[in-house]
């Protein structure tokens, strides 16, 4: 019977993570897709542009409800969403009255196309830019500069630093972060450095070089590194910042997001990065509901991190992709004149092919994962 409760037990557990994972991964992508959406709604507006539909999600219609000429739809399947305009392809300009005609998308400049179809994307980034800013408003835990340990034969254990140690400045520079001391200590590139800690009330001057060493980067590639055999302690501090730092901090945070999105996609083409790595929504599902077991603020950060590659994969220039959609119009610019719906129609047929490719793809990279393949 004890094992058989046990079990009972342990299956219930399982329901109710399996259960946090999606209640989560549905707000997370509702909130993104959202965001995403919307961007297209507002400029095309903005622009005076006809929006028939705005649907969250892809699929049956739930529900929905129609103000004005545009229907809010939300639809069964939570993978993405669609804005529909008036006149958005040539076979709804044909059904067009004049009037009608003047709204249409097809009938706007090249450039006004442009700033829709990008908005997507844009309002992505922006998205990501103010809930940065948010958590760096409130605050952010940051590991303080004490010494947790130090390795045996290292440059610190030969220049007698010690577990405890906290360090409040090196070359008299003040520092009170753990960042601080790391980004210190590798851009010293080997040289000596004077490092002043506090220790039982007394400050010491302390020199020491760091020592170069192989290590493995956030993409598997072996870098050279400059380290002094110290580790990191569990004391932290509350970074808070004001509003104008903190919106500069939200920046910076997006900026770094976006480049290291690039650099892993451009790494995956390289060969340096496995394909394998590559998650879908049931990895995404794992970890919002492992990061809003965690709290609200580790959850929001995840947000903000995948709206950045949200906002990143759309403007790849696939088609079907809204990069796909602003490079036609971009060669229509160019050339004054648009790319022929044969082409076109070749064009989205290759993307939507890849796309599928792609999700089936790490379909399977995310049940390989659980089942441990």
């Amino acid at each position: 019977m004890g094992t058989y409760e046990g079990h009972g037990v342990c299956g219930e557990r399982n329901y109710i993570l399996i259960g946090i994972n999606i209640i989560a991964v549905i707000i997370l992508l509702g909130v993104l897709i959202f965001v995403h959406e919307l961007g297209h709604f507002l400029v095309a507006k903005r622009s005076g542009v006809g929006v028939l539909k705005f649907s969250l999600g892809f699929g049956p219609r739930l529900f929905g409800r129609k103000i004005g000429e545009t229907e809010y739809i939300l639809s069964a399947i939570p993978l993405g969403g669609y804005v529909k305009m008036l006149g958005e392809s040539e076979e709804d300009s044909e059904e067009l009255s004049p009037e009608d005609e003047k709204r249409s998308f097809l009938n706007q400049g090249v450039f006004k196309r442009i700033a829709i179809v990008a908005a997507g994307p844009i309002f992505n980034f922006i998205f990501a830019i103010l809930v940065f800013s948010v958590v760096y408003a409130i605050g952010v835990p940051v590991p303080t500069s004490m010494i947790g340990s130090v390795q045996e034969d290292s440059p610190a254990f030969a220049a007698g630093i010690r577990s405890g140690d906290v360090v409040v400045a090196i070359d008299d520079r003040e520092i009170s972060q753990w960042s601080e001391l790391a980004s210190a200590v590798e851009e010293s590139r080997g040289e000596r450095l004077k490092i002043q800690i506090m220790r039982d009330g007394r400050t010491l001057d302390i020199h020491v070089a760091a020592s170069s060493s192989k290590a493995v980067n956030v993409f598997g590639e072996e870098v050279e590194t400059f380290r002094i055999g110290v580790g990191i302690s569990d004391e932290t501090l509350l970074e808070r910042k004001g509003p104008l730092g903190a919106l500069y901090a939200g920046g910076e945070q997006t900026w770094g997001w976006t480049k290291l999105t690039c650099l892993g996609m451009a790494k995956i083409v390289q060969g340096v990065v496995s394909p394998k790595e590559l998650g879908g929504p049931i990895m995404i599902a794992q970890m919002a509901g492992s990061q809003v077991r965690k709290g609200l603020m580790p959850f929001i950060f995840l947000m903000a991190v995948l709206s950045v590659n949200l906002g990143v994969l759309n403007l790849l220039p696939i088609p079907v992709l809204d990069g796909g959609h602003i490079a036609f119009f971009l060669i229509e610019a160019i050339t004054g004149r648009p790319v022929s719906v044969k082409w076109r129609e070749i064009a989205q047929q290759v993307g939507f092919f890849i796309l599928i490719m792609l999700m089936i793809f790490v379909f399977y990279n995310d049940i390989a994962r659980i089942i441990g393949y």
